[in-house]
C-alpha cells in the first residue's frame, strides 16, 4: 500500500510540475486553449462577439431612447425606450407589474430563454440595468455590450434605421429570487459577519451631503466604490447624452485594476450592491460577477427606500431640510417671474 501512495504523490507531483511550465510549451497551450473553449462566456463583451453573435441570431436589445434608435442601431436590433424610465415605476423607481413587463418585452420578441446582446451608448447604466432585468427573470444567455454604439461604429461596423420588424411574443416571465434583495432582507443581514455591503453611490450622498431620500447618509459597515471608478477614465456622462471624452475614458478598467479596487471585498462572501434606485449599483454587480464574485445581490429599491425607512439603522444621517427646500424654490419661483417680465418687456420694446 505505501508503494501505491509513493507511486500516487510522484505522479501529482509531475502533473503539477507540468501545469507550471513555461506557456510557450506547445502542450501548455492545447490545455489553454480546450479550456477557454469551456469557459462561461463574461457578461460584459466586446464588439468581436457581438458580431459573433449576430451571427447566431442573437437578440440585439437597443436601450437609447426611441429617437437615438431611429437615427442608427445594430442592424436588426429592437427596441421599447429607455428600460429605467418604461419598466419602473416613476414615483418608486421600481418595477411595474410583472404582467406590463410581459407585454412590453413581448411586443418586441425580447425573450428570456434565447441568447440576447444589451447595448446602449458607451458605459450606459440603463443597458446594464436591462441585463439585471433579464437576470431577475432568469435569462442566463445574457451579455452587455459595454462600449456600445460608439465602439460598433469605431470599428466600421454597420449600423440601420430602419425599425426592426418582429414577431411578438407571448411571455410568462419567471422571478429569479437570488438576484435581488428587499429592505427587509438587507435589515436582517446587517452585521453578518458572511455578508458584505457595497454603496456605489457618489462620495457626497455616502457621507449624507447629497440628500436624495428623506434622510440621507447609508447603510451601516457599507463600503463606498462609486461604480464610476470602473471606468478607466474619470468624465461622468449621463445616459444618452453624447459622449464628451475619449471613448478610451468610459471602457472597462483591466480585470487586474479592478480586482486591486475592489481588493477590500471576499469573492467568497454575499455581496450586496446598492445606489440610489438600481441602475448605477446593476452597473457594479455585473462587473463584480465578471470578476468571479460568486453571490452578487442587487438591492433594486436601494437608499430612495432605505433612506426613507427611518427605523432601519443608518451611518452619517442627515435629514432633508424641508423649510430650506421650500425657500429656495420660492426664491427661483421669484426669480422666474422676474425674467418673464423682464422678456416681455423686450417684446414689447421691439414693436
Amino acid at each position: 500500500m505505501k508503494y501505491f501512495v509513493l507511486i500516487f504523490s510522484l505522479l501529482v507531483a509531475s502533473t503539477m510540475a507540468c501545469a507550471q511550465q513555461d506557456s510557450s510549451d506547445p502542450i501548455n497551450e492545447a490545455a489553454l486553449a480546450v479550456a477557454s473553449q469551456t469557459e462561461t462566456p463574461a457578461l460584459v463583451v466586446d464588439t468581436a462577439f457581438v458580431a459573433d453573435a449576430m451571427g447566431r441570431g442573437a437578440i440585439l436589445w437597443d436601450v437609447r431612447s426611441q429617437d437615438e434608435y431611429r437615427k442608427g442601431h445594430l442592424p436588426g436590433a429592437v427596441n421599447i425606450g429607455d428600460p429605467l424610465k418604461v419598466l419602473r415605476s416613476e414615483n418608486t423607481e421600481d418595477f411595474i407589474s410583472q404582467s406590463l413587463i410581459e407585454e412590453i418585452l413581448g411586443s418586441v420578441a425580447i425573450d428570456p430563454a434565447k441568447e440576447i446582446i444589451i447595448y446602449g451608448s458607451k458605459a450606459m447604466p440603463a443597458a446594464y440595468f436591462a441585463l439585471y432585468t433579464m437576470q431577475y427573470f432568469e435569462a442566463e444567455r445574457v451579455h452587455i455590450y459595454h462600449g456600445g454604439i460608439e465602439d460598433w461604429k469605431a470599428a466600421g461596423q454597420q449600423v440601420s434605421s430602419q425599425v426592426s420588424d418582429v414577431t411578438p411574443i407571448k411571455l410568462s416571465l419567471v422571478v429569479n429570487p437570488k438576484i435581488a434583495i428587499a429592505t427587509s432582507e438587507v435589515l436582517s443581514k446587517l452585521e453578518r459577519s458572511e455578508v458584505q455591503i457595497l454603496d456605489v453611490r457618489t462620495q457626497r450622498e455616502f457621507d449624507g451631503e447629497d440628500i436624495r431620500a428623506l434622510r440621507g447618509g447609508h447603510i451601516p459597515g457599507a463600503i463606498n466604490i462609486p461604480y464610476e471608478r470602473t471606468w478607466t477614465g474619470l468624465g461622468v456622462r449621463k445616459p444618452g447624452e453624447a459622449v464628451r471624452n475619449s471613448k478610451d475614458a468610459l471602457a472597462l478598467k483591466s480585470q487586474a485594476d479592478l480586482r486591486a479596487m475592489y481588493a477590500l471585498l471576499d469573492p467568497d462572501k454575499e455581496t450586496i450592491v446598492y445606489c440610489q434606485s438600481g441602475s448605477r449599483a446593476s452597473v457594479t454587480a455585473a462587473v463584480l460577477k465578471d470578476l468571479g464574485f460568486k453571490q452578487v445581490r442587487l438591492y433594486d429599491s436601494s437608499w430612495l427606500d432605505y433612506g426613507n425607512t427611518l427605523d432601519a439603522p443608518a451611518e452619517d444621517v442627515k435629514f432633508f431640510n424641508v423649510g430650506l427646500f421650500s425657500n429656495r424654490m420660492s426664491a427661483l419661483m421669484k426669480r422666474v417671474e422676474e425674467l418673464e417680465r423682464e422678456l416681455a418687456a423686450m417684446k414689447e420694446n421691439k414693436k
